[in-house]
């Protein structure tokens, strides 16, 4: 029998991608030093109308690590960052690389409470925030290691006369302005009147990033990812579109994705500023600014999530618009629908692939080909130097087509959990990264994501699947967006829960029966939904991915 470890993957990968990549040891602030000095006058940010060049931005980064080095910032502090796609986030992210120090990624729309948790956790001394995100930490100020906050306004990185005006706007929002002048307190402008620092040589193994994620259990955690880990997976990325060359310093990538999740900060920004593209930043991945910024930019590169697609898809008038200009979508973070993929390729002509990561992996580990067999319901191949293989409960490979648990190895692998050792060793053992998410391999290497480990439902002995469901549910006119999970039943042990948003025009005209009836023409009986509810929206997490723990509890908050 042939496995996975004969890579029967690499014989169906495009002309041109090769089955291993070097990655060069060099740290990750390289990358835009390299882009500095060959696109020196092209533009790097364009921020609602205010763009840098490449040179400005190497330089303004280079100051603010002077900055953060004045602060008394050493090789291996940790500066967290919190704050919205923006030129600041480039800056500030870069700058503390140059410095020697780790990024903390931190989301801007946090509580008080996971705030202290993360910067405890992190021992973070060093905060860069938006002032309008400012009261929270306050909150938590004295419970926290930090000892300076360096604070920015949106109205920073405005042209004029935006930046005059956008006062008046926040005082009308009721947005806060500003920061308290005591000591621990500065102004992200006063940063970069240092003097540009020599960037920090950081050793490639060195840590540059903390990705805290829920991974497989509740508490959040930072996934240790190196400079080597970062670099390669750009390089991975670039690898894999043999196209790409040829859009290198002109390609316009679409900054909608928060940078604050490793899938923006890698596809989008990392991957954006190593080709020279134009990178369009959007503070917010709101689906009537994104067709705007597609059309007035011309964009190439669309890197989004399922239900951005879906909004898009969904856009009133979408078919009327210019969105021709965008060749190349890489969907992740959550499954993405067939039907999904079909609707988005018809109006737009590009090309929609469904890749898979995970905050572990830096995070891109799979994706459908570029110019070959996009295998519908598929995550593609492995990227070049990713291994991958389904194993059982005891480790060993199982045959083709058959379910298992996901491992992966590669340089893009993290080191570990921030100071957690168990949970590492239980993550990682010889290289392998356990990702707790089910899948198959076909005999040609393509993968398909079965569900998480702890999303699968047993009903009556029976597994089921909801991503299985929720395709077949897509397939129906009047659904928008779908999430199935399971839920407690005294009978079955568990049952199937299907949760709804109907498209405005089927509101009313559409029932739970007629939905039931549909899935019960498409689907096993044991797998049809028992309980459909119909929504106005889905709980989603900052990127976009539909949060179907929050589902399971509410239902039992509403049943108890």
């Amino acid at each position: 029998m042939e496995t996975a470890s004969a890579k029967p993957w690499v014989k169906h990968y495009d002309p041109g991608v090769p089955p291993e990549i070097q990655v060069p040891p060099i740290p990750l602030w390289k990358i835009l030093e390299e882009s500095a000095g060959r696109y020196p006058h092209g533009v790097a940010l364009d921020f609602l109308g205010k763009t840098l060049t490449y040179r400005a931005l190497w330089e303004e980064a280079r100051r603010f690590a002077g900055g953060l080095k004045a602060l008394g910032v050493k090789p291996g502090d940790r500066v967290a960052i919190m704050l919205p796609n923006s030129p600041q986030f480039v800056i500030a992210f870069y700058g503390a690389l140059m410095a020697g120090a780790v990024g903390v990624n931190v989301n801007p729309l946090y509580t008080p409470r996971e705030l202290r948790h993360q910067l405890k956790d992190a021992g973070a001394e060093y905060l860069v925030i938006l002032d309008h995100l400012l009261p929270r930490f306050l909150e938590v100020e004295g419970e926290t290691p930090v000892q300076h906050t360096v604070v920015t306004g949106i109205r920073d990185y405005l042209p004029f006369p935006k930046n005059l005006l956008y006062p008046l706007k926040a005082k009308r929002d009721g947005l806060p302005l500003g920061f308290p002048r005591r000591q621990g307190f500065h102004a992200f402008t006063e940063l970069l009147k240092a003097g540009p620092a020599t960037p920090h040589p950081a050793d490639p193994e060195d840590l540059a990033l903390l990705q805290y994620t829920g991974g497989t259990t509740g508490v959040s955690k930072g996934a240790m990812l190196t400079h080597k880990n970062l670099v390669a997976n750009v390089l991975q990325i670039d690898a894999w579109d043999p196209t790409s060359k040829d859009l290198h310093g002109q390609g316009v990538m679409l900054g909608a994705l928060p940078f604050f999740h490793v899938y923006g900060m890698t596809v989008a920004m990392n991957y954006g500023l190593y080709a020279g593209f134009k990178i369009v930043l959007l503070p917010r991945p709101e689906i009537g600014p994104i067709v705007e910024a597609i059309e007035k930019h011309k964009v190439t590169h669309f890197p989004g999530v399922p239900t951005l697609y879906v909004a898009f898809n969904n856009f009133p008038g979408i078919e009327g618009r210019n969105v021709k200009s965008i060749r190349i979508c890489l969907s992740g973070a959550a499954p993405l629908p067939v039907e999904v993929a079909k609707r988005f390729e018809e109006i737009t002509g590009a090309r929609l692939i469904e890749g898979y990561g995970l905050s572990e992996a830096s995070p891109v580990t799979h994706s459908n080909p570029v110019l070959g067999e996009i295998k519908k319901g598929s995550i593609g191949m492995p990227l070049p130097s990713v291994e991958a293989k389904v194993v059982d409960e005891e480790g060993k490979e199982v045959p083709f087509g058959e379910v298992g648990e996901l491992i992966v190895k590669g340089p893009n692998v993290m080191k570990g959990y921030w100071n957690r050792p168990d949970e590492t060793s239980r993550a990682l053992k010889d290289g392998w990264l356990f990702t707790g998410d089910l899948a198959r391999m076909d005999e040609e290497g393509y993968f398909y994501i079965v569900d998480r480990k702890k999303d699968m439902i047993i009903a009556g002995g029976y597994n089921i699947y909801p991503r299985e469901v929720e395709e077949v549910l897509y397939q129906h006119p009047a659904v928008q967006e779908a999430a199935v999970v399971g839920v407690p039943d005294p009978y079955r042990g568990e049952t199937v829960a299907a949760f709804l948003v109907l498209k405005p025009e089927y509101q009313g005209k559409v029932t739970e029966k007629d939905l039931e009836a549909f899935c019960r023409e498409n689907l096993a009986a044991y797998k049809v939904p028992r309980i459909i509810r119909f929504r106005e929206s889905l709980p989603k997490s900052s990127v976009g991915k539909i949060l179907r723990r929050e589902l399971r509890d509410e239902f039992a908050r509403q049943k108890g």
